[in-house]
């Protein structure tokens, strides 16, 4: 099985060969058309189909796989949450799976609101540099307990698994 993978992110790479360890992939850049820092489950979830469908596209790969990663307000409970989503695409049909999901500190969410991006945020609060690349917010939220492949691979594993299992 070929795979196209929308991203070069090292984390998401690892992810997708995580979930799909026979497959061969292609990690390329592509355009996700949505803003750098997506707000709510409907930007998120069309940034990881846009990516899934032009990684794809590209290659003609078997399968395409989008994965994003935003924030969304929430009422109950309250705050703004890290959510994460992957879509996984052969053309015709796709399928779409979602990460765990964290309550952001309000120092973080805050500057959020104002306009900056997570990346760039929790490098400045955490003094690190391309945390997003490494263990990503949710592993420093949890205490290294989950880590961002580990994350990103139970929402590629969600999406894949309705192209794998005869259940569906």
């Amino acid at each position: 099985m070929d795979i196209a993978i929308g991203s070069e992110n090292p984390v998401k790479v690892s992810a997708v060969e995580r979930v799909c360890p026979d497959a061969e992939t292609t990690a390329l850049a592509v355009d996700s058309g949505v803003p750098e820092q997506p707000w709510g489950r409907e930007e998120t979830v069309r940034g990881a189909d846009n990516r899934a469908a032009a990684a794809r596209s590209a290659t003609g790969a078997d399968y395409g796989v989008g994965i994003e990663g935003g924030v969304a307000e929430r009422d109950s409970p309250p705050g703004l949450w890290l959510i994460m989503w992957a879509a996984v695409t052969d053309g015709t049909t796709t399928h779409f799976g979602a990460g765990p999901s964290i309550r952001l500190p309000d120092a973080v969410a805050d500057r959020l609101r104002d306009g900056e991006e997570l990346g760039p945020v929790l490098d400045d609060e955490l003094g690190r540099e391309a945390l997003g690349k490494q263990e990503g917010a949710i592993g420093v939220y949890t205490g290294g307990r989950v880590g961002r492949t580990d994350a990103l691979a139970d929402a590629v594993a969600g999406a894949v698994g309705p192209f794998e299992s005869d259940a569906y």
